[in-house]
């Protein structure tokens, strides 16, 4: 199972951990693995084109760890947004992501 971890301060984004595996099918041919791994990354990419010092990120074995290091407007809503679309996945595939 994805876990998407979202800790927050005063209703502001402070990170984002996205980690685990979908287990939903076959490696290559998993939709749901493929629908997160297309949300962040061009979440991230977009907050970085947009607000460039906003946030930093790590990839590793663990998974994807979004770090918010600047309030903005942009990144919240960026970050909502993909927040909106992750526990959208979350209503149809409960058995293969976590949103908390």
């Amino acid at each position: 199972m994805i876990t998407v971890t979202i800790k927050k301060e005063q209703d502001h984004f402070t990170s984002i951990q996205i980690s685990g595996h979908a287990m939903y099918a076959d490696y290559g041919k998993d939709i749901v693995c493929s629908a997160v791994s297309s949300i962040a990354i061009t979440t991230v990419n977009a907050i970085l084109a947009l607000s460039l010092n906003s946030i930093s990120y790590q990839v590793n074995d663990q998974g994807l760890l979004i770090e918010i290091t600047k309030q903005d407007e942009t990144t919240e809503i960026l970050l909502g947004n993909m927040i909106a679309m992750l526990k959208e996945l979350e209503q149809k595939y409960p058995k293969n992501i976590k949103v908390r």
